[in-house]
């Protein structure tokens, strides 16, 4: 496997919704999960929720990273300052900041979603992506990096592991702050 890691900029646009399929990976969800709030989330279509992502895509700051096979699309991460995830900011989410943190700090970003293509699962993708995810949130002024991965899932190639898994992120030198609901830790690592 020789996988090179982008951030997704307009240009790669055609790669990032080649991965995500015509559904928008995650049954529609096109990484618009953590960016809404439900109600809004609801009322849109999934060309709506895919063309908000793609504006995503033309800001200065890309919304995520992909991974590349030889060309072909196999992962993504989204990684953002958390500001740009507002939901994964409420009160109400086991995400929800520390006391005292302030989720308009630039400096504290988030890792809020992967997805990998289906028959590339279990192959050590989401590894190489969260390495890279670190890497970018440092390189544009991270100085903390946030996850609220699953500690267990149904299925280990299972698509509700979105969130990414706690095994992943331990070994990438995450620990955990926090867990507000079992299983659901809330990890840090610190980049300064």
């Amino acid at each position: 496997m020789t996988l090179t890691i982008h951030p997704v900029t307009p240009e790669l646009w055609p790669k990032l919704e080649a991965l995500f399929g015509p559904q928008g990976a995650c049954y529609g969800c096109w990484c618009t999960y953590f960016r809404l709030a439900p109600k809004q989330r609801e009322t849109l279509s999934h060309d709506d929720k895919k063309q908000i992502l793609r504006q995503a895509t033309q800001a200065p700051l890309p919304p995520g990273l992909i991974a590349l096979d030889d060309g072909e699309p196999v992962g993504w991460v989204q990684v953002t300052p958390r500001a740009d995830v507002p939901r994964w900011n409420t009160d109400r989410t086991v995400s929800r900041p520390l006391d005292g943190d302030d989720p308009a700090d630039p400096g504290l970003w988030a890792i809020s979603c992967f997805f990998i293509q289906a028959k590339r699962r279990g192959q050590g993708i989401s590894h190489v992506l969260l390495d890279a995810a670190v890497a970018h949130a440092r390189d544009n002024g991270a100085r903390v990096v946030e996850a609220c991965p699953m500690l267990k899932a149904k299925q280990s190639k299972s698509v509700g592991l979105f969130v990414g898994s706690v095994s992943v992120f331990e070994k990438a030198g995450f620990t955990t702050v926090i867990e507000r609901k079992p299983g659901r830790p809330l990890m840090r690592r610190l980049l300064e």
